[in-house]
């Protein structure tokens, strides 16, 4: 009866393996999405992330990137939040996000593009929290008004694992339906 058992057993392991091979399925905002199969699910940090990804890091970085997706009931307005998100870095002179509409499935949406040195604080919302500065970071902000609440994600890391990631973190957006 055993060797039944096992084969049985491993096929199911082998079927399990096979759908992580595929991604995660995220909702976001009533849509859905799935990511690449190389995005690493965590649970989330905290209660204010939907979701959150680890991404692998690029040859030479010292970290991976990070993907947290978020829904803010009376989030703020969207100036406000692109706002705060510039206020996470120190840009070198003359620099400036570069800010773009794009389409999220059939929400116009706005997507800010920062590289610079990332003003890391933990924990975050504490304002007499220490500051430790990381330099050639990158952050890639999108957000939309959805019917219920403020929807966004950061994706954020080392600027050459971001680069690395961009393409494939673009058509993921894309793909949300």
């Amino acid at each position: 009866m055993r060797m039944f058992i096992a084969p049985a057993l491993v096929a199911g392991l082998a079927c399990g393996l096979a759908a992580a091979d595929k991604g995660v399925t995220v909702e976001w905002g009533g849509m859905r999405s799935t990511t690449p199969a190389d995005w690493k699910e965590e649970t989330p940090s905290n209660k204010m992330r939907l979701a959150q990804f680890k991404l692998p890091k690029e040859k030479g970085d010292k970290e991976d990137a990070e993907l947290a997706l978020f829904a803010s009931p009376g989030g703020g307005t969207i100036d406000a939040n692109l706002e705060r998100q510039v206020k996470k870095f120190e840009l070198a002179k003359d620099a400036k996000p570069v800010v773009t509409k794009i389409k999220i499935g059939k929400e116009e949406a706005t997507y800010q593009d920062i590289t610079g040195t990332y003003l890391k604080k933990f924990p975050p919302f504490d304002p007499n929290a220490k500051i430790t500065k990381v330099e050639d970071y990158r952050q890639i902000y999108v957000i939309f008004e959805g019917k219920d609440a403020v929807y966004s994600l950061t994706l954020l890391g080392p600027a050459k694992t971001i680069e690395k990631h961009k393409k494939e973190f673009d058509e993921w957006l894309k793909s949300f339906k």
